[in-house]
């Protein structure tokens, strides 16, 4: 016979998944609505409103992907391409690999402008690429999780908006921990998800998108053979599933039916936006800051360096070069096992050199801070790496006694 599960308490701070915050959870064993009760067409049109807060929007379009975030890139990726389509994508980390996957699957054209991951790029290097390239869409990652860079973009946007071309932009990273401004910034579609900053756990993606881009998803919209025979389209979207141009529909007044929403994942939703916005976006951002200087005054006290430029790294992932000598996997082993905290490593050429530590939504709590401090620096004196002992906690707690 099987047991029922036994979940162990953690502190996670990794750059996501993050704590869930209670309220949400709570709001998560709701019971469950149909998807066309009046009660829950309210909850999701709530959503939709409150999704555009963080994302620093005034579009008619925002709402949920079911998936996680990694649904709602493909899905803005393929409503806009079209095979042989020409998309530039600047790479200073992993995650904009993803984006080219995802463009290579739909048979897009695709031109890398590659650099180090230690820093993004200066926007005018994107802009010079996009005037020799001349592609129909740019697609870029704001804050990379894999090397904590955080790249600038009002630029690059204005540029692609003054030349009719689709500036989409994966914000997953740091929706809800640093202020955005997709409209000022001139970013046609903005992707982030739930459990980062949000504070909700992993399954849904948030989107918002301008009217440049409705355009484009009227003119590939096809209704389900099964709903209708009539509105039939040559140049519909490649997925069923994740067609904006239904899932649009479904989220608007039309509520065609799509798909079985994930009603308790919206309830969780619902509620991390709403305490986010409760405790006042600036303030949000504020907390944001405040820990991510106690981490990193709490790493440099302990005498560890940091990977990557400090000018450019985005509040929710401090990357920590792992001292030589020392077992990285080793260390956050032991963190797990003995102080119940976990970080993350990294990815490729920074696999086995850089540790991770997340400062995102619940997550991002003075006491998890000190706990984290405590249980690296308890963990590299156990391993006999040579550290400033007794220094991380203190440094950080002058940040928060300042």
């Amino acid at each position: 016979m099987f047991s029922e599960i036994s979940v162990p308490s953690r502190t996670i701070m990794t750059p996501g998944p993050v704590e869930a915050h209670p309220v949400a959870l709570r709001a998560m064993s709701a019971s469950i609505l149909g998807q066309f009760d009046p009660a829950f067409l309210q909850i999701m049109d709530e959503v939709k409103e409150m999704i555009k807060i963080p994302f620093g929007t005034k579009n008619e379009q925002a709402f949920a992907v079911d998936g996680t975030s990694r649904s709602g890139l493909e899905a803005a990726l393929i409503a806009l391409i079209e095979p042989g389509d020409k998309v530039l994508i600047p790479v200073y980390g992993r995650f904009a690999y993803l984006l080219g996957e995802i463009c290579e699957r739909a048979q897009a054209e695709i031109h890398y402008l590659e650099k180090e991951w230690d820093a993004p790029f200066e926007q005018e290097t994107v802009i010079e690429e996009i005037k020799k390239y001349q592609p129909k869409i740019v697609a870029m990652v704001h804050g990379e999780t894999a090397n904590g860079q955080m790249q600038a973009m009002e630029k690059i946007g204005q540029h692609c908006q003054a030349n009719d071309i689709f500036f989409v932009v994966d914000m997953v990273a740091t929706y809800g921990g640093v202020p955005l401004e997709v409209d000022a910034w001139g970013v046609d579609i903005a992707i982030a998800g739930t459990q980062k900053c949000v504070s909700v756990p992993s399954g849904l993606s948030l989107i918002t998108y301008n009217d440049r881009v409705e355009k484009v998803l009227t003119s590939r919209y096809q209704k389900e053979l099964g709903l209708s025979k009539d509105i039939r389209n040559d140049n519909h979207i490649s997925s069923n599933y994740l067609d904006l141009s239904q899932l649009q529909r479904y989220w608007s007044e039309e509520r065609i039916n799509h798909h079985t929403e994930a009603t308790s994942m919206i309830y969780g939703l619902h509620e991390g936006l709403r305490m986010m916005i409760k405790e006042g976006m600036d303030n949000v951002y504020a907390r944001h800051a405040q820990n991510d200087q106690a981490i990193v005054a709490g790493i440099k006290a302990m005498g560890l360096g940091f990977y990557g430029d400090l000018s450019t790294k985005m509040p929710t992932v401090t990357p920590i070069m792992i001292p030589d000598g020392i077992d990285g996997e080793q260390v956050r082993a032991l963190m797990l096992d003995e102080f119940g905290v976990e970080i993350a490593s990294s990815f490729g050429a920074l696999q086995g050199k850089v540790w991770r530590i997340g400062n995102m939504g619940y997550s991002s709590r003075k006491s998890n801070v000190l706990h984290v401090l405590s249980a690296l620096e308890g963990a590299l004196n156990y391993y006999g790496a040579q550290i400033n002992k007794g220094e991380a906690v203190k440094a950080a707690l002058n940040i928060y006694k300042k």
